[in-house]
């Protein structure tokens, strides 16, 4: 519930507090007061459009905090715990907006966007404007109250995707069939690619091999040059050789090595170094001999590699990359296959979906109907308490699976009512008067309120329109609401006010040249002096001070 707000320098709004407690709260106050500003400001932290009009004048920023008790709200807790910003048992929203229009916003002190915010909001609290009567002449506000108050949540979700997944599917069709004389065409030139790569017929790291072959065979007169070279001086050359000086040496080292033991580790040196000398010429020679020179393999090898460059120029790619591109080819005349049978196959798939969604939205569609007859009962009734005694409410739901599809099923939902007796069922809009309209919408919020799941609700002058015996069965009707969960209502009805667990007034006053709104709880006693001030008007009786106690011990 929310448990804590604070407002600083918003609109009229200089600096306010105020801590709110469980049950039905009402707020009061003069016209112009600003009843209304503490539910604007509150909307700013759920993730509301800020503007640089909310900023009071010569100020340079506002900000606004509201605290919640997240007792009993596992759904705000899991939210947060997914989000990695819960923080113990409160949680603090705050948003500030800076003169220049600016705004940030934060959740538990961390930075967030406003639509993270506005996610998070709608786990915490809910909210009624005073046009939601207006509001309800639309049909798919109609539908929104109604899926509200059956709270098939998910099964509408299951729907929305469903209907995403097939959506997509048929998008894909037809862009496949439309496309198919372009696909054709592409298809035809990709064929002709992969056709010449097919008769290439290149290896993944053939290139490279290839490459290293072409090097080693365009060389091989200077390789067997070179390597005949070295073998002649390391040990074929009879006029004198490598290893033949290291032999000379190392005999001289070692009668050397007889006279001074200084010089006796050298001969071991010069031994390895022969041995390696050895080695070397026996490798050098082995080389030579299976040296190949085939002059035949050259001119093969001298063709495949034209035939590599020659493609690979055609295709935009570097020779290593050619192998790649026929692969990437291949895949993409797979994509391109747009034959009979592969339309066929994908248009069985589409209507395959389609029937998903259609049966998903079929058990929404069957969920709407039973809540439906449900609400029917519970408005009709509350219709009747509001003064309307021969009132009938019944929402009407049509359905068509051929052609009304959304992502919200197949349904056409209108709210019907009759307020006279032998009056038909008309929509509401056609029907119900001004004051009707808002008894009527009145009725919907409360009962739909009581299926929401937030712990808390506002009102925001709601009653308008309603007065007399009909604003003490709202005030009562709204105290009930507030047993079972926190509500705050903002009206000018003193019916209504009185029927609040606890009382909050807004006043508003002017001093040099500054205007400044504040909000304080009122006591017992301030209480039947607002009261008795919505009674009579600015002359305040003792008659009027009677009702007002009266309505207090009413409530």
């Amino acid at each position: 519930m929310l448990a804590h707000m604070t407002i600083s320098n918003f609109a009229i709004v200089k600096n306010l507090e105020f801590e709110l407690k469980p049950g039905m709260t009402t707020i009061t106050g003069e016209t112009g007061a600003g009843k209304s500003i503490a539910i604007d400001a509150l909307g700013l932290c759920l993730g509301d459009r800020a503007d640089a009009g909310m900023v009071r004048p010569n100020e340079d920023k506002a900000e606004i905090s509201a605290a919640f008790s997240l007792q009993n709200n596992q759904a705000a807790r899991r939210w947060l715990e997914d989000n990695e910003l819960i923080d113990g048992e409160e949680c603090i929203l705050r948003r500030v907006i800076t003169k220049e229009g600016r705004s940030r916003g934060f959740i538990n002190g961390s930075p967030v966007p406003a639509s993270q915010q506005k996610a998070l909001g709608q786990l915490l609290i809910n909210i009624h404007g005073q046009h939601a009567h207006q509001q309800l002449m639309r049909a798919e506000y109609q539908q929104q109250m109604l899926d509200q108050y059956a709270g098939h949540h998910l099964l509408m979700e299951k729907t929305r995707k469903a209907y995403q997944i097939w959506r997509q599917a048929n998008n894909e069709l037809k862009r496949l069939t439309q496309n198919r004389e372009e696909n054709e065409a592409q298809k035809q030139l990709t064929q002709y690619q992969v056709k010449e790569l097919n008769e290439l017929a290149l290896g993944e790291d053939e290139f490279t091999e290839i490459e290293e072959e072409h090097k080693r065979l365009s060389n091989s007169g200077e390789l067997a040059v070179s390597s005949q070279t070295a073998l002649s001086v390391l040990y074929d050359n009879d006029d004198g050789n490598a290893l033949q000086l290291l032999q000379m040496a190392s005999q001289q080292v070692i009668n050397l090595g007889e006279i001074d033991s200084n010089l006796s580790t050298i001969p071991a040196m010069l031994d390895e170094a022969i041995i390696q000398v050895q080695e070397a010429s026996q490798e050098l020679r082995c080389y030579l001999d299976n040296l190949d020179m085939d002059p035949q393999r050259l001119i093969y090898l001298e063709e495949r590699l034209a035939k590599i460059m020659s493609l690979a120029r055609k295709h935009y790619v570097m020779p290593n990359e050619l192998y790649q591109k026929h692969q990437d080819l291949l895949k993409e005349l797979d994509e391109l296959d747009c034959s009979d049978e592969r339309l066929e196959e994908i248009a069985e798939q589409v209507e395959a979906q389609r029937q998903k969604f259609l049966a998903t939205a079929e058990k929404l569609s069957k969920s709407r109907q039973r809540y439906a007859k449900e609400l029917d009962k519970k408005i009709s009734n509350s219709m009747h308490e509001l003064s309307m005694e021969n009132g009938i409410f019944k929402i009407d739901i049509q359905s068509d699976a051929e052609g009304m599809l959304s992502p919200l099923g197949f349904d056409n939902i209108t709210f019907l009512v009759s307020t006279n007796p032998g009056q038909p069922l008309q929509p509401l809009g056609k029907v119900a008067s001004g004051g009707e309209l808002s008894r009527i919408s009145l009725a919907i919020q409360v009962i739909t309120a009581q299926k929401v799941e937030t712990p808390s609700l506002i009102f925001d002058e709601v009653d308008v329109g309603i007065s007399g015996p009909t604003a003490a069965i709202v005030g009562k009707m709204l105290r009930t609401l507030g047993e079972s969960t926190q509500v705050m209502c903002v009206t000018h009805l003193p019916q209504v006010a009185g029927c609040g667990h606890q009382q909050m007034f807004v006043a508003k006053k002017s001093t040099k040249g500054q205007t400044e709104t504040n909000m304080f709880p009122l006591d017992d006693k301030a209480r039947v002096s607002e009261l008795a001030r919505l009674l009579g008007g600015s002359e305040i009786t003792e008659r009027t001070l009677a009702n007002a106690k009266e309505l207090l011990f009413a409530a």
